[in-house]
């Protein structure tokens, strides 16, 4: 039985997952988190076989979770659940060593296969995903994109001011002050040589970084 950690701070999605889990017969919810903290420390302290992290805590990033897993466990394999599209974050999330990128509207049949399969060590990507990363690898030569420059959480914070929400917004859903919210954005913009929030918005529809 593969033992999983559902990370997740929506308390309706993490009993959700636990009954598609349950409903399978190969997967057993070892535990839950509801938060960053909590799941690096259940992670440094329990043996899992798969975690699966929402990509959306309050305070940090998944990413940048997935990467203190990665570097607690080295050898086990995270599968990130997202309600954000493949285009936002899922090569983001690869690179940073995820084992597979699943966006929450996903069938429960491709959740428990992905879960079998990053067990046996393999990495789960769609089809889609598959296109972009044999796209990226086709054109090493081509310059990096302005976006790549960005920290996780500069990313993060860049697509939801491409989303329409505001600095006080980000803020309050991402548990931080708005000055820090502000100092993000402030650098994002130099980053990517871009003097409002105007120009960024053009920018993430037109590469498709926003729904």
């Amino acid at each position: 039985m593969i033992r999983v950690l559902i990370a997740d701070d929506h308390t309706l999605v993490r009993k959700g997952l636990r009954q598609i889990l349950l409903e399978s017969g190969a997967v057993k919810v070892a535990d839950e988190a509801k938060d960053g903290k909590e799941t690096i420390a259940k992670v440094s302290a329990n043996p899992y076989d798969v975690v699966l992290l929402d990509i959306s805590f309050p305070g940090r990033s998944g990413i940048e979770v997935l990467k203190q897993v990665r570097a607690l466990r080295p050898k086990l394999p995270v599968l990130i659940l997202s309600m954000h599209p493949e285009e936002q974050y899922a090569i983001r999330a690869l690179r940073a060593g995820a084992a597979g990128y699943l966006t929450k509207e996903s069938a429960p049949d491709e959740l428990i296969e992905a879960i079998q399969k990053a067990a046996r060590g393999g990495k789960y990507i769609t089809a889609s995903l598959a296109d972009k990363l044999a796209e990226e690898i086709g054109e090493p030569t081509a310059e990096e994109m302005p976006h790549e420059r960005l920290s996780d959480r500069e990313y993060q914070v860049m697509c939801m001011i491409a989303s329409g929400k505001t600095v006080k917004e980000i803020g309050r859903e991402l548990n931080l002050s708005v000055k820090t919210i502000s100092t993000h954005r402030a650098r994002l913009l130099r980053k990517m040589n871009m003097r409002n929030n105007a120009q960024l918005t053009h920018y993430a529809i037109k590469h498709k970084l926003v729904d």
